[in-house]
């Protein structure tokens, strides 16, 4: 517009005083009406790269990640934001083979042997798996970064006795499905070696590739294990703190904000948690997962050193320019505040989360009905873990049958036959 003023101001000397005002309306008009367009089309901010100190030379974004997917931390969360990632990056991720399901053959020790052949070599991965060092750097490019996420082992243990109450033997065993029965005497009701044991006891621990049976009394084994993790996983992130964790993980890869908008997935509804009000219930939990609880305990406040050398002032504006360009991304998607919906409300099949059992409801989110086509990105934020799983592993394995046909040789052409005509019919 600083353009288009001069020019309408020089030619209102030449016409008349009612044309040149219908000239700068028109104008005016014409610019509002690109602004507002801008305004809605641009949801998120493009800002640069860190929003305030300490300035980082620029660099590339990284695009070689391993996510450890633990159990019962918001790492559906962060799995969708990296899919999305490898999505608009056009990234390969690595899947699991159809004989492991959407896991990597959990809770067996990660093997390359578990992935798709469709989805190598792959740049990222993101989906349940035991931590198997060997086999994922065998898997990975030399330039992967690691990352995972924990989360305080009291809320972790309440989660994991609700989700699994069906699947895991040492819960199912428990009168009434008690908790507090459960943790009275665990070793009554726990069998270290029965399928999904894992759940019942140091899952954190068991998830990282550690042995969560091993004695609390040897003082040597956790800081070994500890000192193993951190000399893999450059970032650890805490589910309590989420917004913090993305804001450590965008400078860790050098990201933009668009890369760590997120809405919560695989929620469990009010009605499926049990409370804990108990400080007697607490610390059973915590010392029925005693490695757990320290293994948090060390990587929390290795958490909060990695902030403070951030800066407290400048983590919490990051974390405010987050927080507002994901409630502005949830108003484009979901038309104002996300509304959890109970599965069977969701119209949507493909946005229909996967249900544990009766006893547990899993809440999603469904796309605001307008006649329109549903927007894909808005479609891949909500999109639950199997279905976006499956839709990667379609998408992929799609691109890896057409590059084949692409690169497979032609016969010899002593071998072309001629095209066979049709005989010509009878009359």
């Amino acid at each position: 517009m600083a353009c288009v003023l001069p020019a309408l101001l020089y030619s209102s000397k030449m016409l008349s005083r009612k044309k040149a005002f219908l000239l700068l309306l028109l104008a005016f008009s014409t610019g509002t009406l690109l602004l507002r367009q801008s305004a809605h089309l641009g949801w998120f901010p493009k800002s640069p790269l860190f929003s305030c100190a300490p300035p980082l030379p620029a660099r590339p974004k990284h695009t070689a990640v391993a996510f450890l997917k633990t159990h019962k931390t918001a790492s559906t969360t962060v799995q969708n934001l990296l899919f999305r990632f490898a999505e608009r990056h056009n990234l390969t991720v690595a899947l699991p083979h159809h004989a492991c399901d959407h896991q990597f053959c959990y809770p067996r020790n990660f093997s390359a042997r578990f992935v798709h052949p469709y989805t190598l070599p792959p740049r990222l991965i993101a989906s349940h798996l035991r931590f198997n060092r060997d086999e994922l750097q065998r898997l990975m490019p030399n330039d992967t970064v690691y990352v995972t996420i924990l989360r305080e082992p009291v809320a972790m243990f309440e989660s994991l006795f609700s989700y699994y109450n069906q699947y895991c033997p040492a819960f199912k065993r428990v009168p009434n499905g008690s908790m507090e029965a459960f943790l009275d005497n665990p070793h009554r009701y726990y069998r270290p070696h029965e399928k999904f044991a894992m759940y019942a006891h140091n899952t954190l621990l068991f998830d990282l590739g550690g042995d969560p049976d091993h004695s609390p009394d040897d003082a040597k084994y956790l800081p070994g294990f500890i000192r193993q993790v951190e000399g893999i996983f450059s970032l650890v992130m805490l589910a309590e703190y989420f917004d913090e964790s993305l804001v450590l993980l965008r400078r860790l890869l050098a990201w933009d904000l668009e890369d760590i908008l997120y809405v919560k997935l695989n929620m469990r509804s009010p009605e499926s948690k049990l409370n804990i009000t108990s400080a007697h219930v607490a610390a059973q939990i915590r010392a029925w997962n005693a490695l757990d609880a320290r293994l948090y305990g060390h990587f929390n406040a290795t958490f909060w050193r990695k902030l403070s050398e951030v800066g407290p002032e400048c983590v919490q504006k990051e974390v405010q320019d987050l927080r507002r360009a994901c409630a502005r991304l949830a108003r484009h998607c979901l038309g104002g505040r996300p509304q959890l919906r109970p599965a069977m409300q969701i119209k949507n099949k493909e946005l229909r989360p996967w249900q544990p059992s009766a006893k547990v409801d899993i809440v999603g989110y469904d796309l605001p009905g307008s006649g329109a086509p549903l927007d894909e990105q808005c479609l891949k934020l909500v999109m639950p873990e199997v279905q976006y799983s499956r839709y990667l592993l379609r998408k992929q394995s799609l691109r890896n049958r057409r590059r084949a046909a692409l690169h497979r040789p032609l016969p010899p052409r002593g071998l072309l036959r001629p095209p066979r005509h049709p005989a010509p019919k009878a009359v």
